[in-house]
């Protein structure tokens, strides 16, 4: 049973994935990496080169793969914008489980990673704040709770105690 991973930059996608698909040894794909790869640029550079439009289209090739594969998929934080995307996710035989948290929280997290600047861009005219991420969150958080199959929140836990929770929604959907 695959699991994909949903929630906004800075909720703990990658570091989540990458502890689950470790202890339950199955494969880690990361869509916002295999986007650069396939593309051979950052985020950033897609973005000013390309346009969000040609981003949204690599993401959306990419979550056709990853979610093809029985493995644990880190999303990208808008991959939920596409309706193609959300008909595909829902299509799905994998966990969906959004990762909430706390604007004030994703801000600090997101600041205090210093690849972040180099590597994403800011993704409205707010330029990566507080406001920013509460402006967003606000459009993005019914599409992420539309295609979930549960939610955590993950505001004060830590790596394990995420990966913990979702261990006990596999075991859950298991029987099902």
């Amino acid at each position: 049973m695959g699991v994909v991973l949903l929630g906004y930059r800075g909720s703990g996608k990658t570091s989540v994935g990458m502890t689950l698909a470790k202890r339950r040894g199955m494969p880690f794909i990361d869509l916002d990496t295999a986007i650069v790869t396939t593309a051979g640029m950052t985020i950033r550079e897609i973005f000013a080169m390309r346009g969000e439009a040609a981003f949204r289209d690599l993401e959306s090739a990419e979550l056709v793969r990853a979610i093809s594969l029985d493995a644990v998929i880190s999303s990208g934080g808008g991959v939920i914008l596409r309706e193609q995307n959300r008909i595909e996710l829902n299509a799905s035989n994998h966990v969906r489980v959004y990762l909430r948290c706390d604007p004030a929280e994703l801000h600090r997290r997101i600041h205090h990673d210093p690849a972040t600047a180099a590597n994403r861009p800011a993704l409205t005219h707010l330029g990566g704040g507080i406001e920013e991420i509460e402006s967003l969150l606000a459009q993005r958080e019914p599409l992420y709770r539309a295609v979930a199959t549960a939610e955590l929140d993950v505001t004060r836990l830590n790596v394990d105690e995420v990966v913990d929770r979702i261990e006990q929604i596999m075991a859950g959907n298991a029987g099902e």
